[in-house]
């Protein structure tokens, strides 16, 4: 699915201007859009490279405008360093994956869970970097989703009773992390991310991982993170333990 999207939207990729900020009015067009749903929108970005390695799965709703636009800015690059495509979506991901403030979040409350000790690494910062053979991030909508223009959280409409993102999240993305070779420790960021894996589970179509439950999203928007975080630290920490007893 993913070749066969690329090659489509490659054309109106490389038309984009180069060495500058894009903008929505570049990207939020038809040329990238691949689907409509009422007021919800999903337009391709050039960000899906599966790590079928990966002991540790992070799971966000869909990629947000700031993920969305540094995923076409570094893949531009890459066309532009004339680098082989498979290396380009690669990098891509690295560059666009919970980029910003949200990545340091994420980073210190791995940290604090001990997911770095189960994994024998010297710290949750480096699965971003020289470990991240052992990271795939991923969405349960592939593609970003806006809803009035604005980034779709999840909750407005309800995700599994639209028809376009039910789609998306109980098929596109089970077959996804059917490519995971390892019994990974899956890691919802947020209530709706983790309602959605569990609602996989349940259905069977998640069979062999471990799943994190209680992980609060890492948005600065997320005013209830850290408490939410504290509530639930003592059990992820613990689950983290157990698990990594087990590699």
């Amino acid at each position: 699915m993913e070749c066969s999207l690329l090659s489509k939207y490659l054309p109106a990729i490389e038309k984009l201007p180069k060495g500058e900020p894009l903008t929505k009015d570049q990207l939020m067009t038809e040329e990238f859009l691949i689907n409509q749903d009422g007021d919800l929108d999903m337009y391709y970005a050039p960000h899906n490279y599966i790590n079928n390695d990966a002991k540790i799965i992070i799971v966000g709703i869909t990629p947000g405008w700031s993920q969305m636009r540094i995923a076409f800015e570094s893949f531009m690059k890459g066309l532009s360093a004339e680098k082989e495509l498979n290396a380009i979506l690669k990098e891509t991901k690295k560059s666009a994956s919970f980029a910003g403030a949200i990545r340091r979040n994420l980073i210190s409350m791995l940290d604090q869970c001990g997911l770095f000790e189960a994994l024998n690494i010297d710290g949750s910062a480096t699965l971003f970097e020289r470990n991240r053979s052992l990271l795939h991030t991923t969405s349960v909508l592939k593609y970003p989703v806006f809803f009035r223009g604005n980034n779709y959280t999840g909750h407005q409409p309800d995700l599994l009773k639209t028809a376009m993102l039910a789609e998306y999240a109980t098929k596109v993305f089970p077959e996804e992390l059917a490519q995971i070779n390892s019994q990974a420790l899956i890691i919802p960021l947020g209530k709706t991310a983790e309602k959605i894996i569990r609602h996989l589970y349940t259905d069977k179509q998640l069979t062999g991982h471990t799943i994190l439950s209680g992980f609060p999203h890492p948005s600065g928007a997320n005013g209830h993170r850290a408490k939410q975080f504290e509530q639930n630290k003592y059990a992820m920490t613990d689950l983290i333990r157990r698990w990594g007893e087990q590699l």
